[in-house]
């Protein structure tokens, strides 16, 4: 296992580590699930995370259509309460929402929406997505949806030992920042920052990311326990 650290603000872009940018100009939509009692930067930091890239694409390619679009999803249209209060408004329902490139699931208080018998339905008939990835407690949900069973897999490191006891067939791993094991997981709030870099490198290109991180301030961590 290796895991490293690159502040990206600083680094060269390289073209060559890109893994699925290609030649697909396609914008490609990512759907973010709300719920209530949602970790409000699991959800909202993934998405200035790609709503920054679009930017960044943009400037780097004019001619080009919009890599992202990011759309909020919830079992109904009404506002979700985050955890601290905080009103999130929803783009569509899980019943009519757009076709989707990428899933993530932000986690939270997941307690109810792991219970949730459409949400984890929407997500076991999901294999048409091309990416599927969370961030913290959402690694439960997915866990809980059959979308996970015998990966590698990180969460919060203060659930590490509850996600282990309740899915033994799981390899749980501490003290990374995200794990890309066919479905993604990453640690807490600012980890979610990191694999959604990652997700904007494998679909945008590195010097999309690099850009994206530095536009945002941010000190990009990349982490790679399979390498």
């Amino acid at each position: 296992m290796t895991s490293h650290a690159d502040p990206v603000p600083g680094a060269t872009p390289d073209v060559d580590d890109e893994t699925d940018a290609g030649t697909d100009a396609r914008t490609a939509r990512v759907g973010i699930l709300l719920f209530d009692q949602v970790e409000v930067l699991d959800a909202c930091g993934p998405f200035e995370v790609f709503s920054t890239a679009t930017r960044v694409h943009a400037r780097l390619h004019p001619d080009r259509p919009p890599r992202f679009e990011v759309v909020m999803l919830a079992t109904t249209p009404r506002p979700v309460v985050a955890r601290g209060g905080l009103h999130l408004g929803v783009h569509h329902t899980l019943a009519d929402h757009p076709p989707l490139d990428v899933v993530l699931v932000p986690g939270g208080v997941t307690d109810d929406v792991e219970q949730d018998r459409e949400v984890l339905a929407w997500l076991a008939a999901k294999p048409e997505t091309r990416l599927l990835a969370s961030v913290c407690t959402g690694a439960f949900v997915l866990a809980e949806a059959g979308r996970l069973r015998e990966e590698r897999v990180t969460t919060h490191w203060d659930d590490v030992a509850e996600l282990r006891r309740r899915h033994p067939g799981l390899t749980v791993l501490e003290d990374v920042r995200w794990v890309d094991d066919g479905v993604l997981t990453s640690a807490g709030i600012s980890a979610g920052l990191d694999l959604a870099l990652h997700l904007v490198q494998r679909l945008a290109g590195r010097d999309v990311a690099v850009g994206t991180a530095r536009l945002m301030d941010y000190a990009w961590v990349e982490d790679d326990p399979t390498g």
